[in-house]
């Protein structure tokens, strides 16, 4: 749970210290990394469910500390993660609909409020990235994703469309901001959006036939993603240079961006046979197969504000006990 490099996912992670050792440690983001090692190790299916922690916003569909599985198969693509997915899901959901239906009822504003079915039917529905943008954008973007040009347009369309980006204003965070406001809406069924730019997806092999792009895919649900995979990057060169564009965007400001891993572009040189790679954050599932419109209705001990006015203490652990004791388990409200 405690890594050196905190990787695997572009997240702000946590910091903590180790007294006996005396060094910086950081709370997992994801284990990614890791299991991949395993499958270079000579595993060639491996997966883990447990706990991952980044250190972000919490509202209805976010907590610090979340559920996540993970797994990773060898000589399996994007393609084959794509059909596991449909299957699984369809799958689970006529099995809780004893009847076999595969509709779910959700009330995205709690139960007095509108009601969607959403339809778990396969095969889901798969929208292409940057042809899904350009098409709601109305323009072409250049064919570099990685040039100062294209920065400039995505700035532009981000002014037109009223959408927000805090700085750094990177053509990665520009993406994300814009597919989150004009794409994402869109995915009240399950709908996977497929081909994400090399930019936005360091980890990610690129396309076979599609330049610029990678074979990855996010499935959304409710207009909230739950699944992220892709075919895996195996290339230890190319991983290097990609670690080392996430660490120029770091030092321009981004606190998600990723650290270099020298350990696991080593381990990539050892040899990673072709993968797919696939995560899914379990909680925000359960909200959507629960009818729940808050991830605190699926946590037992969900991360929450203290009351207003609590006293702090500088050091006293019977302090502390107090402030935890005084936390308002009743505020729903988002940071």
């Amino acid at each position: 749970m405690m890594n050196m490099i905190p990787g695997g996912a572009t997240a702000r992670p946590f910091v903590t210290h180790h007294n006996e050792l005396n060094m910086k440690l950081y709370m997992r983001v994801a284990p990614e990394l890791y299991l991949k090692q395993l499958v270079v190790g000579g595993f060639d299916r491996v997966y883990e469910i447990g706990k991952n922690f980044r250190n972000e916003g919490i509202d209805l569909t976010h907590n610090p500390e979340f559920t996540a599985c993970e797994f990773y198969m060898a000589y399996a693509d994007y393609n084959d993660l794509i059909e596991i997915t449909e299957s699984l899901l369809n799958g689970m959901i006529k099995h809780i609909n004893e009847g076999g239906s595969h509709i779910v009822n959700y009330h995205p504003e709690g139960v007095d409020g509108p009601c969607w079915e959403v339809d778990y039917s396969i095969p889901f529905r798969r929208i292409e990235f940057i042809p899904e943008l350009e098409r709601l954008l109305g323009v072409k973007l250049p064919q570099d994703l990685e040039s100062d040009e294209t920065n400039r347009v995505l700035q532009e369309q981000c002014t037109k469309h009223e959408i927000e980006c805090p700085p750094p204003r990177t053509t990665a965070r520009l993406l994300d901001k814009m597919a989150g406001a004009l794409i994402e809406p869109q995915c009240i069924n399950p709908t996977c959006i497929i081909n994400h730019p090399q930019v936005m997806s360091p980890l990610a092999k690129w396309h076979r036939s599609l330049p610029g792009v990678t074979e990855r895919f996010e499935l959304f649900v409710c207009q909230k993603e739950i699944i992220n995979a892709y075919t895996e990057l195996n290339d230890p060169m190319v991983q290097r240079e990609k670690f080392e564009q996430q660490a120029r965007s770091k030092a321009a400001g981004d606190d998600e961006a990723m650290f270099i891993d020298e350990s696991f572009c080593t381990a990539l040189e050892y040899g990673l046979p072709p993968t797919a790679g696939w995560g899914l954050g379990l909680d925000r599932l359960a909200m959507f197969l629960t009818d729940s419109n808050s991830i605190k209705e699926v946590l037992l001990f969900p991360a929450i504000k203290p009351e207003v006015g609590v006293a702090k203490t500088d050091g006293d652990d019977d302090g502390l006990s107090n402030d935890v004791a005084k936390l308002a388990v009743n505020d729903t409200s988002a940071t």
